[in-house]
């Protein structure tokens, strides 16, 4: 099982951070040690002065493809929820300047932690899932299918021309603008629409 994430997918996003809006997906990886436990605590790792999250709707590959042409891609995914892409932003800005790769700040252990997962047949369309992210009561984050740069199908289709999808990997579709650092006892809440997925506390 692989973690396949979509970076710098919603332009307001991609202008906080004062990064250019890409003309094709950008994607990286996280190990399947990323994933943190439901129910587990988020401690921030020594390493680190400034871990943001980034609140993303998180889609179930179902089936095996490789070259997956996009009107097919549909078929390649069977449940969504939403997962948080703990980055940590000092070691990637320091990671970007030096032109090397960004796994140090995005791969560490259970930097990719993901709800409860609902079947896609129950969005009549996977162009237009609101989802949200509050922490401590307030919301932070809301985002929606429909602001993504490159929808799901174009991003199955785009990564699949590169590395073979597998049935149980998990694809981040990138985050909405309002990213921010957490701290000891923050709690995290976010779901779909009203129905939370994830909640998690910070340590």
């Amino acid at each position: 099982m692989k973690i396949i994430c979509i970076g710098r997918n919603y332009a307001a996003h991609a202008a906080e951070l004062k990064n250019e809006v890409p003309g094709s997906p950008v994607f990286f990886l996280k190990p399947e040690t990323s994933l943190l436990a439901r129910g587990n605590d988020f401690y921030i790792p020594s390493f680190s002065a400034d871990i943001h999250y980034e609140c993303e709707l998180v889609f179930r590959i179902c089936r095996e493809g490789k070259k997956i042409e996009e009107r097919f891609a549909h078929r390649y995914a069977d449940a969504v929820s939403t997962g948080i892409d703990f980055t940590a932003r000092d070691i990637q800005e320091d990671q970007k300047r030096k032109g090397l790769p960004w796994e140090p700040s995005k791969a560490f252990d259970h930097s990719a932690p993901v709800g409860s997962w609902i079947p896609l047949d129950a969005f009549p369309d996977p162009g237009n899932i609101a989802f949200y992210l509050d922490i401590n009561g307030s919301r932070v984050q809301e985002g929606n299918s429909g602001r993504m740069i490159f929808p799901l199908t174009r991003i199955i289709s785009y990564v699949s021309g590169y590395i073979t999808l597998k049935k149980g990997d998990i694809l981040f579709t990138g985050t909405p603008e309002g990213v921010g650092k957490v701290s000891p006892g923050d709690e995290l809440r976010s779901g779909i629409g009203q129905q939370e997925l994830l909640s998690l506390k910070i340590r």
